[in-house]
């Protein structure tokens, strides 16, 4: 099941390799690029311009407004509790457990293999460093890094600098 019916794909959207990637109920926007071995799951909705790459997972909650990078191996959550059972030792269904959103803001970048735990804001133009793991809000244009991640510099700060030339490429 590669690509459901169930998604809703804006204009000239590119999904490298649709046979190796699972969509179901999502929506992507205009432009959006999509790596193979993605999984984007119900309930998720992906901006404008978007690229998300190879191995990563955006499970329901999740909103990542236009121009938001992914990097690979990216993951999200979208439970603080999550277990197999409930306290009976019966599966847990859908009723058993509490979705909690997680929105990333326009322009945000998101290293590889960052994990994004449930709930977490990702400010506009923020820069997650790879490797992160994110368990609080992100402020916009914060650079962030480590576990748990710590801002450590600005972002637009260094965007600036890079481009008049002052800082490394």
């Amino acid at each position: 099941m590669p690509i459901a019916d169930s998604v809703i794909l804006g204009r000239d959207v590119v999904v490298h390799q649709p046979d190796l990637v699972n969509l179901y109920g999502c929506r992507l926007g205009d432009e959006t690029r999509v790596g193979p071995f993605v999984e984007i799951q119900a309930d998720v909705v992906i901006g404008a311009r978007c690229k998300i790459s190879s191995h990563s997972f955006l499970c329901s909650g999740v909103t990542l407004e236009d121009e938001v990078f992914v990097g690979h191996g990216v993951m999200f959550t979208n439970d603080l509790m999550p277990r197999a059972t409930t306290p009976n030792g019966q599966p847990k269904a859908a009723g058993d457990w509490t979705c909690l959103p997680t929105h990333v803001a326009r322009r945000a970048s998101i290293g590889s293999n960052a994990t994004i735990l449930a709930g977490v804001n990702i400010g506009a133009e923020a820069l997650v460093a790879a490797g992160a793991v994110v368990t609080r809000d992100v402020p916009a244009g914060a650079i962030v890094a480590g576990n748990p991640a710590r801002v450590i510099g600005d972002a637009r700060e260094r965007e600036r600098s890079q481009a008049a030339g002052k800082g490394p490429r």
